[in-house]
């Protein structure tokens, strides 16, 4: 189990998904391709963490710093990202479909091919967002920031 004291480690999920109590500090973490589906990382400091190819399927990320982050590729299929801070974070070709984004900071952030499809993005910040290609079919677009 990963839990703040161990977050200076190796980190193996192999024994299944990752739980801890919030506020776990990975920040500039390498963190790529791990299975954190269904983790719960409520309020963690992801930032500038590579999460590259990560898979966090149906993983809890409220509240989550992940400013600046590598998401490249994650798979954050219903995810729970509410009021996460994912602001300068490169989501490029990102599986976010069904993803929860509410209130979350999107702003600055690389969404190129990004899959957001059926997301949403209920009040949610996209200011300055690189969303070329980007699906955002069936997305809750409600209230959304764009400029």
């Amino acid at each position: 189990m990963l839990t703040q004291e161990t977050s200076n480690t190796p980190i193996d999920s192999s024994e299944g998904s990752i739980i801890t109590t919030g506020g776990l500090k990975l920040s500039g973490a390498d963190l790529q391709g791990i299975d954190l589906n269904r983790g719960s990382l409520m309020e963690a400091d992801l930032s500038g963490a590579n999460l590259q190819n990560t898979d966090l399927i149906k993983a809890d990320l409220v509240g989550a710093n992940l400013s600046g982050a590598n998401l490249q590729k994650a798979e954050l299929i219903k995810a729970n990202l509410s009021g996460a801070d994912l602001s300068g974070a490169d989501l490029s070709d990102a599986d976010l479909r069904s993803a929860n984004l509410t209130g979350a900071n999107l702003s600055n952030t690389n969404l190129k091919g990004a899959d957001l499809s059926k997301a949403n993005l209920t009040n949610a910040d996209l200011r300055g967002a690189f969303h070329s290609e980007a699906d955002l079919t069936g997305a809750n677009l409600t209230s959304v920031q764009l400029v």
